[in-house]
């Protein structure tokens, strides 16, 4: 089941993200470090297709079993409901989640939403959490798009005050305090934990933050 503190330190990944590096080994140092959501996202340039995808995607679906946390698919509806993950994350573009949701009853579902404009076109009573930004410039997610800053957290929960907001895009440790501060219920992260030198340090890092919000 859903709760918003799972959106607090959530690791997002695909092979593409860990160049030189293992991706198994890279989530279950990070998960032995209390990440506390995990969404397999492969793509772009050197991801992975077909079975070498579905493969991975059940090797990282046992570790985070291990650790007790949800393992969510993203934008491949056809994997998640294959493997039974834990729930599925898909973009405006993707899949729209009213021809999904019966499929995922007591399932984790998220939804991007970069903007005012986009909620407007989202139906978020199907969903447990939407997914903002680019808060910053980032090179991880080639369909970003232009950040927005805090301000786009601000904005939104605004307009919303109850649905579960994590922010992405190019996210640090420094980023959490303003985040949380703006309306934010927790960050998801690529590059910061992907491509750390020290993993453990890294998202026992993101943690501390949020110490100084509650």
């Amino acid at each position: 089941m859903f709760k918003q503190e799972l959106l607090k330190v959530y690791f997002i990944a695909g092979s593409q993200d860990v160049p030189n590096k293992n991706l198994y080994t890279v989530l279950e140092e990070a998960l032995k470090s209390g990440i506390t959501m995990f969404q397999y996202r492969e793509k772009g340039p050197n991801s992975k297709t077909g079975k070498d995808k579905e493969t991975l995607a059940k090797q990282l679906f046992e570790l985070c079993k291990k650790y007790n946390v949800p393992f969510i698919v993203n934008d491949d509806v056809d994997l998640a409901l294959k493997i039974n993950a834990d729930g599925i994350h898909v973009g405006q573009d993707d899949k729209n989640v009213s021809l999904f949701k019966d499929k995922f009853e007591n399932k984790i579902i998220g939804l991007s939403v970069a903007n005012k404009e986009e909620y407007d076109l989202s139906d978020v009573s199907l969903v447990d959490y939407i997914g903002t930004g680019p808060i910053h410039s980032t090179l991880s997610k080639s369909d970003a798009g232009e950040e927005g800053g805090y301000d786009l957290i601000s904005n939104l929960r605004r307009y919303d005050e109850n649905i579960p907001i994590v922010a992405i895009g190019g996210i640090t440790e420094a980023d959490v305090v303003p985040l949380i501060n703006a309306g934010a219920d927790g960050v998801s992260i690529i590059s910061a934990i992907a491509k750390s030198i020290n993993i453990e340090q890294t998202v026992k890092g993101f943690h501390n933050q949020y110490k100084k919000v509650l």
